[in-house]
């Protein structure tokens, strides 16, 4: 079905999903033997609403990166009561996916393109040894941190500035002025785990820019990249200096503003 097809139909429905990506090649749909979440989703939820599914999603999060609060919409003519989506989906999906909540959104809204901005988190274990309850979901770390240096280079980062240096190749052709609102580090303890929590909330992220932030930003911590040197890469708009990228599996869509 086209685009006008799809938009003639009676309902606009929005869903909140949430999803553990270890076992998926990202969020947008690839083509077999590759499967994506949004595979799944449109091929389960045929079940529930009774017609083909063509969704559009806030972000295409990459191979194993994670989502709490990964939003889409699309048109249907199923007539499931909107408060019986969730559990309906929960009988169909495989257990790594979840359909957190559901509403009817007006016609006008996509949950792509009216998104106004994003909060990514990235988990980092700290300590000697990996613990298991939480190797899915973060980079493991065994050498000391230094955690004030890396505060300053978030503050570094905060602020509408050129990305350039943290974009990686192969993404979309957009401009790279992006405007991060907040940067923040924080310790928690997560199943008995060290966990340093990086939280970016910004009004958009370059191709695997959040975990290249992330990833020059613990050089600093580990003081092998000096400070100065971080903000001299940083203006150099070069992303052939920094690092190497982040690992995925650290990396979660938390929540989404509209």
């Amino acid at each position: 079905m086209n685009r006008e097809e799809l938009r003639a139909r009676k309902r606009n429905i929005a869903m909140i999903v949430a999803y553990d990506g270890t076992n998926y090649n990202g969020f947008q749909r690839q083509n077999p033997p590759s499967v994506a979440v949004q595979n799944i989703l449109e091929d389960r939820l045929e079940k529930v609403f009774g017609d083909r599914i063509s969704m559009s999603a806030s972000g295409r999060t990459d191979s194993g990166v994670h989502a709490l609060g990964q939003v889409v919409s699309f048109f249907t003519d199923g007539r499931i009561e909107i408060e019986k989506i969730p559990r309906a989906a929960a009988g169909i999906l495989p257990p790594d996916i979840v359909v957190k909540d559901a509403w009817e959104a007006d016609r006008d809204f996509n949950a792509r393109h009216d998104t106004k901005s994003k909060i990514y988190s990235y988990k980092i274990q700290r300590g000697a040894t990996l613990n298991p309850m939480t190797e899915r979901f973060s980079r493991h770390i065994r050498y000391p941190l230094d955690l004030d240096a890396m505060k300053a280079a978030l503050k570094i980062v905060e602020g509408t500035h050129d990305f350039s240096a943290f974009k990686a190749a192969g993404g979309a052709p957009v401009s790279p002025i992006r405007t991060i609102y907040s940067a923040e580090i924080f310790e928690e303890e997560i199943f008995s785990a060290d966990i340093l929590t990086i939280k970016f909330h910004a009004n958009g992220f370059l191709y695997h820019m959040a975990r290249n932030i992330v990833s020059a930003v613990t050089e600093v911590g580990r003081h092998r990249l000096e400070l100065e040197k971080f903000v001299e890469i940083f203006e150099s708009r070069d992303r052939s200096k920094i690092p190497a990228t982040a690992p995925a599996k650290g990396l979660c869509l938390e929540k989404v503003f509209y």
